[in-house]
């Protein structure tokens, strides 16, 4: 079958031929439909992320949407390597697949179901985020800081600051539903001063999506502006800036802020899966949205190439005995 092969430590995947699957008992055969493209799943290509397995050769992808034999559109995650989704087919733990509601395309589903569920989870699972509170997103110009100021406002937020480099993306931002926005910068003290106006008015979650300079200032600001009555849940999520920080310790000692990740490992998977759920019905009611670019499978060496940080990339998997005409 096709399958996108990773077959070395720091090497790309390819479009290749690789053994077909067999379900062992308890898994699923699927036949994949459409998988898109993340950083996680790059960074596991690569073997950067924590997450990664480093035994070769394996196939790419970690989610995506495809049939089962009984004929089931569902949504799948975290395939049993060496395989992954971005083959012509793949096997999953039965207990890892939601239905896809009807009406909600391969592509869309599969592009929004990772990103979707890492925020809801961020804001729900880890910072139990309640209404009318402040959230702060932290690199809210890309594909997922957009779709967390979204899902912010769905889950009740009463006000929403979003942080970024691009002063237009910014302004796309706004219009999403972000209340205020805090552009980022090179001078330090500038910025940290510019996160501590947002934090004299009360911010409640930081949802990080970067890491780096702008998060050691957040967290520096929290400490100088916030009030032990209203510690800030500080919620890291991505490392898009840097993968390392510098923190003095007097930062946390002088502070009430609760500091947290939120990824694999620190929510069980299987309600991380149940959230992908919530969050593909309200993607099929209207509720959200995201920009995406289907690239056929046949294509898959120069769509992997890729890199726009505002449009998800989803590989549409066609093969002889299923069609995908949804």
């Amino acid at each position: 079958m096709r399958a996108a092969v990773v077959s070395a430590a720091g090497q790309p995947p390819v479009l290749a031929d690789f053994a077909a699957p067999q379900p062992a008992a308890g898994e699923q055969l699927v036949r994949v439909r459409a998988a898109a493209v993340s950083h996680v799943v790059k960074a596991r290509a690569s073997g950067a992320h924590y997450s990664a397995d480093r035994q070769f050769p394996f196939v790419a992808g970690i989610d995506g949407v495809g049939t089962l034999t009984d004929g089931r559109r569902v949504y799948f995650a975290l395939p049993r390597l060496p395989h992954g989704s971005m083959a012509d087919q793949t096997v999953v733990d039965a207990g890892l697949c939601v239905p896809v509601p009807e009406g909600l395309d391969d592509a869309t589903a599969a592009a929004i179901a990772n990103p979707g569920m890492s925020s809801w989870v961020a804001l729900t699972e880890r910072a139990r985020l309640q209404p009318g509170e402040t959230v702060l997103i932290n690199g809210a110009t890309g594909t997922s800081g957009r779709l967390a100021v979204r899902i912010a406002r769905l889950l009740g937020a009463g006000r929403v600051v979003a942080t970024g480099r691009d002063a237009g993306a910014l302004d796309q931002v706004r219009a999403l539903g972000a209340d205020a926005a805090v552009p980022l910068g090179a001078d330090a003290k500038g910025l940290e001063g510019r996160f501590m106006r947002e934090f004299a008015q009360g911010v409640d979650v930081v949802i990080d999506y970067l890491w780096g300079q702008s998060a050691e200032s957040l967290l520096i600001a929290a400490a100088k502006a916030g009030r032990a009555e209203m510690p800030t849940r500080f919620v890291q999520v991505g490392s898009a800036s840097a993968q390392d920080i510098t923190l003095p310790a007097a930062v946390l000692r002088a502070s009430a802020s609760v500091l947290m990740g939120s990824g694999l490992g620190s929510v069980p998977v299987p309600r991380l899966i149940e959230i992908t759920g919530q969050v593909l019905h309200a993607t099929a009611s209207g509720d959200l949205k995201i920009a995406f670019t289907p690239v056929a499978f046949d294509d898959f060496d120069q769509g992997w190439a890729q890199d726009d940080s505002t449009r998800r990339t989803v590989f549409i998997i066609k093969t002889a005995e299923a069609g995908n005409d949804r």
